[in-house]
């Protein structure tokens, strides 16, 4: 997972129920961002996105990063309060239109929304050395 891109799913047996991507280099904040947190519409409420943001945040914390990011639409407030119940707190950028077509779940999709950035601080205990 140590590479410049991961892409976690979750999984209900053999049906993928969620997703998000992370990108390891290059975000708005100079740290690991999460992004494109997608739950299956009929599995939504049930803790999905959460578990994403949590095994996003433990690779994060295991690559010794200090922090993680994320952003999401300003109308989405189930968003937000799912990532303000997880810690997250808003980055200090301004907010960021984006615009055009891109592809998503393998489609094209024309995008104009805002974007606000969050970031939280990882519990990055010292390991151990190998003695």
């Amino acid at each position: 997972m140590g590479g410049h891109q991961t892409y976690l799913v979750a999984w209900e047996g053999t049906e993928p129920v969620g997703h998000a991507h992370v990108v390891w280099a290059g975000g708005k904040l100079g740290v690991p961002e999460i992004q494109d947190v997608f739950v299956v519409p009929a599995h939504r409420r049930r803790g999905i996105a959460t578990a994403l943001t949590a095994a996003a945040e433990r690779e994060a914390a295991a690559q010794d990063h200090a922090r993680i990011s994320l952003g999401h639409s300003i109308a989405n407030d189930v968003a937000r309060r799912v990532y303000e119940r997880l810690g997250y707190r808003n980055a200090g950028l301004d907010p960021e239109r984006v615009q055009g077509t891109v592809l998503m779940r393998g489609r094209p999709v024309e995008v104009d929304d805002t974007l606000i950035h969050l970031v939280k601080d990882l519990d990055c205990r010292p390991r151990e050395l190998d003695t």
